[in-house]
């Protein structure tokens, strides 16, 4: 190979080099575009469960570490002052992902523009009550709320009901949100979900990521009815059934569900407070 073969070669290979740097580098260029920002409504917002919900959401815990968030925060009047505290704190944690905030007592200001709204707010559940106890006290409050949602939310706008109950609930807004696709109102049960892997895991003392397919069926209330007929369990070498592994029939027909049907009431009793952290976290698995 004389001189001049071996610079054309090197001119071509270090032409190669730099063309496929400027792909890389523009594949990159796309791949590293910032999301939009989705608005977030969080009614209640300074209640136990708005409080525990709005940092998370901030964070990426609801809809992931690089999807930038507005969130709209909605409170009653009475609830004004706490809501202006619960701005500045969102702001002094410097969420990196956070990219404006709405707090706010007006309804239509709150639904403007939203993408995912998470009911909370509503008639609080206290110690000796049932759900359908606050049920017709928060009839007003969800057709209210309904109405400005079915006027000024986005046009695919999701919707996770809350507050309790949260069946009825996510039926009044429905029905007072009919352009709202019935399929993008959903209610929280996956607290519930959640609890029962939780003593499924204590139980056999496995990991709660392990535990799969456990179903709830029903209502969101102590009528509910835990299923683990098809769960399963990641030994590491296989997927074992969870009640091979519990090996105890009549722990999971008796203690293991009424432990889970009762646990909300019995957080109050402990708490002298509804749950507030396991539900907040589970409304971000919920959206997730």
């Amino acid at each position: 190979m004389d001189h001049l073969e071996l610079v054309e070669k090197v001119v071509v290979v270090s032409g190669c080099l730099y063309l496929s740097w400027m792909i890389i580098r523009h594949i990159s260029s796309f791949l590293n575009v910032e999301k939009e920002p989705i608005t977030v409504l969080v009614t209640g917002a300074t209640g136990q469960i708005g409080y525990a919900l709005v940092p998370m959401i901030a964070r990426g815990a609801m809809l992931g570490p690089d999807q930038p968030v507005i969130l709209h925060m909605l409170d009653i009047q009475p609830a004004a002052e706490a809501l202006k505290g619960v701005k500045m704190e969102l702001v002094d944690a410097a969420f990196p992902l956070l990219r404006g905030i709405v707090a706010t007592t007006d309804v239509v200001e709150a639904c403007k523009g939203v993408n995912i709204a998470i009911m909370v707010g509503g008639f609080p559940r206290n110690k000796g009550m049932e759900r359908k106890d606050v049920m017709s006290k928060n009839v007003s409050i969800y057709k209210a709320q309904a109405s400005a949602l079915e006027k000024h939310a986005a046009p695919n706008c999701k919707v996770l009901v809350v507050a309790n109950p949260a069946n009825t609930n996510a039926l009044i807004l429905k029905e007072f949100a009919p352009s709202i696709p019935e399929k993008n109102i959903t209610c929280l049960t996956r607290l519930d979900h959640n609890r029962a892997l939780g003593q499924i895991s204590e139980r056999i003392h496995v990991h709660v990521g392990d535990v799969k397919n456990v179903i709830i069926w029903g209502n969101h209330s102590s009528t509910q009815y835990p299923d683990v007929n098809h769960a399963t369990v990641n030994t590491g070498t296989a997927h074992k059934p969870v009640r091979e592994l519990v090996g105890d029939d009549n722990w999971l027909k008796t203690e293991f569900i009424t432990t889970v049907q009762q646990r909300g009431a019995a957080i109050i009793q402990a708490r002298k407070l509804s749950s507030a952290l396991s539900a907040a976290s589970s409304a971000c698995d919920h959206i997730r």
